[in-house]
């Protein structure tokens, strides 16, 4: 017979694993309510998180772009009675138009995902030197300012007790990555506005946060030229020598929607698997 021997050490390891898996911590949020920007498909981190808050208890209402996206959404919402608005996040007054709809039918608003970004497909690569003016305003205005103007127009329908706001940023916005050029630039203006906006809307109790995700396929990442290349440096370099999955940026969203995060505010939170500590 073989018998394995066990020092204390693993024995004491054995049961913290055990006792993780026996622990569940179950966040409801069928109190609160909230409006999600940028979901595009089934892939898109917004889906992600949007089936997260749902399974919750939340509330959701959606914006959608154009009529394509709205056909896309629409399916993934079957059976469900969501609202849906259309709206062009570089549109202020489309802006305005969603939370004046949220609130004549749901009330106060408790949470935003904002989870919109774009850039032309040309200036994502090549030189960044060559980058055109339109370019760069394209990518900063949609990536970066029009979480101003959310968040300014929903401030609006926040409730006394406050809420919390999410926009998902990456680690290009302080590293070089090659292909993602013009919108590293927008993602590191987005970190600073979502700082800008903590400290305004602080004393209100509303909470600004960003996920800054590792690499995840999606629609937005068939853009990013060299996207295949930079998901494998995460898995090979990050401590836990795995891809992130899309559940576990969902689950960070979920913890800062709920009441559990009430203490953190302009904070750029990683879901990279410790890729960004690594040096080399």
């Amino acid at each position: 017979m073989h018998i394995i021997k066990l020092d204390m050490s693993q024995l004491k390891m054995q049961k913290i694993i055990e006792s993780r898996k026996k622990m569940s911590i179950n966040i409801d949020l069928s109190n609160k309510k909230g409006i999600v920007f940028g979901l595009a498909n089934q892939r898109s981190i917004a889906w992600s998180i949007s089936e997260k808050l749902m399974d919750a208890g939340a509330t959701l209402a959606f914006t959608y772009l154009d009529e394509r996206l709205l056909k896309s959404i629409n399916g993934l919402l079957e059976g469900n009675d969501s609202l849906l608005v259309k709206c062009d996040a570089n549109n202020e007054s489309e802006v305005k138009e969603v939370m004046k709809k949220f609130h004549e039918i749901h009330g106060d608003i408790d949470f935003i995902i904002h989870s919109i970004a774009f850039a032309n497909r040309e200036d994502l690569g090549g030189d960044f030197s060559n980058l055109s003016k339109e370019g760069f305003s394209l990518a900063m205005e949609t990536s970066s300012y029009s979480l101003v103007t959310i968040a300014r127009e929903a401030s609006k329908y926040f409730s006394n007790s406050g809420g919390s706001v999410i926009s998902m940023t990456f680690d290009a916005s302080t590293r070089v990555y090659p292909g993602y050029n013009v919108m590293g630039t927008a993602k590191a203006a987005l970190e600073n506005i979502n700082r800008q906006l903590s400290a305004e809307f602080g004393p209100r109790q509303i909470r600004f946060n960003s996920i800054s995700a590792g690499p995840l396929p999606s629609l937005s990442a068939r853009s990013i030229p060299g996207f295949v290349q930079m998901r494998k440096a995460h898995e090979e370099r990050s401590p836990i020598k795995r891809p992130i999955t899309h559940e576990e940026v969902a689950n960070t969203a979920l913890f800062l929607i709920s009441d559990l995060s009430s203490g953190i505010t302009g904070s750029v939170i990683p879901v990279d698997g410790g890729y960004g500590i690594i040096a080399l």
